[in-house]
C-alpha cells in the first residue's frame, strides 16, 4: 500500500486567501511578541545572560582546547610508535606480546614482557602512576578467530591474586564471543578485539582511554620496594626492530 503524499497548494479563491492572510498575521505577531519577551528579558537579566554566553564561550574554548592537545599527544604517540594491522597479524605470538609492550611504553606506562611457559595467564605487566598496574593477557590468531570466554577466567583468575594487577585486559587482532565480552564486562576484564586495537596501535589512542581504566592515588604494592615494575631493558625478539619509526 502506498503512502499518500502530502502537499501544500496554493489557496484558491477569496476566502481561502482571506484565511492565509489570518494565518500568516497571526504566526507574524507570534513571532514579534517572542522577540519583544526576548528583548525584555536580556534587558532585565542582562548581567545572567552575560554571564551565562561568557560560560558558553569558556567551555568551548576549553573542549577545542582540549581536543587541540589530543590530536597533538596523539600525533607524538605516532610518532615515536606505530603498528598497523597488517604488521601486526604478520607478527608471531611473541613478537605479539613484545609490540604491546612497547605500545604501553609509548603511552607513559612502564612496562615488561612476561609470557612464557607458565605464565598465569600474563604476558606483559605494566605500570602507571595514575592508573596503577594492569595485566596484558596476548591473544595472537587468525583474523577470523574469536576468543571465548575462557580466557576471561583464566585472567581474571590470576591478575589480582597472583600478579597484585589493579586492572586486566586481553588483547587479540581477532575478535570475542559474545560471551566474552559481556563475562568481561561484568567482571572488569577489559577486553580489547580488532577494532580497539586498531585505535591503540594504528590510531595512537592510548589503551587506558580506550578501556577507560579508573584513576588511583599512587600506592606501593605490598612486599615491594618500589609501586610498578621496574625498569626493563629494550629488547625485541630477532629479526624485529621495536617498530620504532
Amino acid at each position: 500500500m502506498s503512502r499518500r503524499r502530502f502537499t501544500i497548494r496554493r489557496p484558491r479563491g477569496v476566502a481561502e486567501y482571506g484565511a492565509a492572510a489570518l494565518v500568516a498575521a497571526a504566526a507574524v505577531s507570534l513571532v514579534v511578541r517572542l522577540l519583544v519577551w526576548v528583548g525584555e528579558v536580556l534587558v532585565r537579566w542582562w548581567p545572567v545572560v552575560a554571564v551565562l554566553a561568557l560560560l558558553g564561550i569558556a567551555v568551548g574554548a576549553w573542549r577545542a582546547a582540549a581536543a587541540a592537545r589530543e590530536h597533538t599527544a596523539r600525533a607524538q604517540r605516532l610518532s615515536v610508535l606505530r603498528f598497523t594491522l597488517a604488521e601486526i597479524d604478520a607478527m608471531d605470538d611473541r613478537q605479539f606480546e613484545f609490540a604491546l609492550r612497547d605500545l604501553l611504553i609509548r603511552d607513559g606506562w612502564s612496562a615488561r614482557q612476561v609470557g612464557q611457559q607458565g605464565d598465569q595467564a600474563a604476558d606483559v605487566i605494566a605500570g602507571h602512576p595514575t592508573y596503577g598496574r594492569i595485566v596484558v593477557q596476548a591473544k595472537h590468531t587468525k583474523v577470523a578467530a574469536k576468543v571465548g570466554s575462557q580466557v576471561m577466567y583464566q585472567v581474571k583468575g590470576t591478575a589480582g591474586p597472583v600478579h597484585r594487577a589493579n586492572s586486566a585486559v586481553v588483547v587479540t587482532n581477532g575478535s570475542f564471543t559474545r560471551d566474552a565480552r559481556e563475562w568481561g564486562d561484568r567482571h572488569t576484564i577489559g577486553w580489547a578485539d580488532r577494532e580497539r586495537l586498531r585505535s591503540w596501535a594504528e590510531l595512537g589512542v592510548p589503551l587506558h582511554q580506550i578501556l577507560q581504566l579508573p584513576t588511583l592515588a599512587r600506592r606501593r604494592l605490598p612486599g615491594t620496594r618500589q609501586p610498578f615494575p621496574a625498569p626493563y631493558e629494550r629488547t625485541a625478539p630477532e629479526g624485529r626492530t621495536n617498530g620504532v619509526r
